[in-house]
């Protein structure tokens, strides 16, 4: 059994919430990483919770990369990972150092924080030339390396170049997956994620898969932003949970 019995329940929510939260992160592009981590935490630990979305979210972008496959804009994705494959991993390595009392803290700030940075970004309109974009790659690899969630940035680095809609949304997934493959090999290398962690990871990671075929279907139906709210109101009160874990 990869779970004690007691922990099945935990399991099938988060299940569930990966499903809706994939949905809703195909119709804009994040959201998945930020809810997820939520529903987590009382199954698998802080400590775990990096690694296990790395797994998941492998899957949960790949589905996207399937599914948006012919809108990916290569020319950005590879601007975006010159630098920020890299820091990425450094990233990574960074977390696997911290206790699990600064990983609450870290996460629950990111989580927090994510909230006002998403109005904030959405707001000013960025325009990023080519050698801002390789350094707006860095820091979001960096960032992406230690936390779950970080593609709020990602989302408005590329929104700054220009892309939008179908086209967003997949480039922002291959990004996204070959970063997160670079984590799980990393935090595999590390013993920061074993066989059951793993398995944990792709279970939750199964439920992710159809929502992105189900958020293309509904893209040219429903705003992007109806969901906001919600999803806002999901992260704010995990973050609460978490800082309040660190604190206790």
């Amino acid at each position: 059994m990869i779970v004690p019995e007691e922990n099945l329940v935990q399991l099938a929510l988060a299940c569930v919430v990966a499903l809706s939260a994939s949905t809703l992160g195909g119709l804009s592009g994040f959201g998945t990483g930020l809810i997820l981590p939520v529903f987590l935490v009382p199954l698998v630990g802080i400590a775990n919770v990096i690694p296990v979305m790395a797994v998941g979210m492998l899957i949960n972008n790949g589905s996207r990369v399937v599914a948006f496959w012919r809108d990916i804009d290569w020319l950005h994705a590879r601007r975006m990972l010159l630098l920020g494959l890299p820091a990425c991993v450094a990233g990574a390595y960074g977390y696997t150092l911290l206790s699990a009392k600064w990983i609450a803290v870290l996460l629950g700030t990111f989580l927090l924080l994510s909230v006002p940075m998403r109005r904030v970004l959405r707001r000013a309109q960025l325009q990023f030339s080519a050698a801002t974009e390789v350094g707006a790659g860095a820091v979001f690899g960096f960032v992406n390396g230690g936390v779950t969630g970080a593609g709020v940035i990602l989302i408005s680095i590329l929104m700054s170049v220009g892309l939008a809609g179908s086209s967003l949304v997949a480039t922002d997934a291959v990004v996204s997956i070959i970063m997160g493959a670079a984590k799980v090999m990393l935090f595999g290398s590390l013993s920061a994620l074993d066989l059951r962690l793993a398995l944990l990871g792709l279970l939750v990671g199964l439920f992710t898969a159809p929502g992105a075929f189900i958020a293309r279907a509904l893209l040219r139906r429903i705003p992007a932003g109806v969901h906001a709210g919600f999803m806002e109101l999901v992260v704010v009160v995990g973050a609460i949970v978490l800082l309040s874990r660190a604190w206790a």
